[in-house]
């Protein structure tokens, strides 16, 4: 796995979210810092934890002038189930082909109860907003996740 360098402009994407509409990094620039994390699939244990942790801190993020954005391979409508469910104030966005996961060098080789297969490896990214990358969390834990983005925010990006 090799991420993108830290103090690089971030690697450019537009994806749809769950109710299909195109999401670009672009359309943040100038404007609010963006923490894109990417997670393996949507309605599985951790991924909810981890994803009701950013909506239960929501206000914090939008305070701190920053969007959060979901990354997963699931298709849109498997997004809107997760986002209706859990009740998400997010977006989610759709990255079936991995290309942007690629771009990320978050899309590796896992194991799983002994088997190997290629997925999403949870990491998240911190871009500013002038769209540079400014810290990779690649140790994440899902029930500390949005905490943990919150501190280093807070401790200036």
């Amino acid at each position: 796995m090799t991420f993108p360098k830290i103090g690089n402009i971030a690697p450019a994407f537009s994806l749809k979210n769950q109710d299909e509409k195109l999401v670009c990094l672009k359309d943040f620039k100038g404007k609010k810092n963006v923490v894109l994390y990417f997670y393996p699939k949507a309605s599985t244990p951790g991924c909810t934890t981890q994803a009701c942790g950013i909506r239960d801190a929501f206000v914090e993020f939008k305070n701190m002038d920053t969007v959060v954005l979901g990354v997963s391979p699931d298709a849109p409508a498997k997004l809107t189930k997760f986002i209706q469910k859990q009740s998400l104030n997010f977006d989610l966005l759709s990255d079936e082909d991995h290309a942007i996961a690629d771009k990320y060098g978050v899309w590796s080789l896992k194991q799983f109860m002994g088997k190997e297969f290629m997925g999403i490896v949870r990491t998240s990214f911190i871009i500013d907003k002038e769209g540079r990358l400014r810290h990779i969390l690649d140790k994440v834990n899902t029930k500390t996740h949005d905490q943990d983005l919150l501190r280093i925010l807070q401790s200036g990006i």
